[in-house]
């Protein structure tokens, strides 16, 4: 009996998305052009955060957004309204960015005039920390209600991780959530994350977040 042919379809997929991806960075690199996914379930306050950070990078860096989702416009009109520049990316049901997706969207921004582009993913803690997107640095937000353990249950995207935003920490006092615990949790998945703990209502922490994403960019684009 001839021996089945078994070919592994992930493996590839994902072997050919990280060599795209490898070529996007490398071409913003060239054009000094910084992108940062920003990845979360869905309600952990990515546009939030988003919006207080356009009051703190003001005048400090030129920046654009690329909102992705299944449907709809609403994140992207909510940044425009805020006066940051912003597209909106829609991915035919997919629940997550690749690279090619994440250069279609770039494409339609002026990168000339920009320092830094934020993509905000698809509202997902698995499908979009197993692809690449191209971008320089990966940042995950964790909200207090969602509980400090799931880094324990979506070890993937903290492992993928440079940062780690907890967020609403104005409502610590009405959750049973340990940050002791969740920065352990994390470290234990990637020693080398970085963690900050914000409020995007408050406006607490935003200072610092505004200060690591500037520092991180100004890195980049020497």
């Amino acid at each position: 009996m001839q021996e089945i042919k078994i070919i592994e379809v992930k493996e590839s997929v994902f072997a050919d998305n990280n060599a795209d991806a490898e070529r996007l960075r490398a071409q913003l690199k060239e054009e000094k052009t910084f992108l940062l996914n920003v990845m979360s379930s869905p309600g952990s306050g990515k546009t939030t955060t988003l919006l207080a950070l356009a009051k703190e990078l003001e005048g400090k860096l030129r920046w654009a957004v690329m909102e992705a989702d299944i449907d709809s416009v609403v994140d992207a009109e909510t940044m425009k309204t805020a006066g940051v520049e912003a597209i909106q990316i829609h991915t035919g049901g997919m629940c997550h960015l690749d690279a090619d997706m994440t250069r279609q969207g770039l494409s339609q921004l002026d990168r000339s005039e920009l320092d830094l582009v934020v993509l905000e993913n698809v509202g997902n803690l698995v499908c979009p920390a197993e692809f690449d997107t191209g971008s320089v640095k990966n940042m995950t937000i964790l909200s207090v209600p969602e509980g400090d353990d799931k880094p324990l249950k979506y070890p993937l995207m903290y492992e993928t991780c440079d940062l780690l935003v907890i967020n609403k920490i104005d409502v610590l006092d009405y959750f049973d959530f340990d940050c002791e615990k969740v920065v352990e949790y994390a470290k234990r998945r990637n020693p080398n994350i970085e963690v900050l703990f914000v409020s995007a209502r408050t406006g607490e922490g935003i200072p610092e977040l505004a200060g690591w994403i500037f520092r991180q960019v100004t890195a980049w684009n020497v």
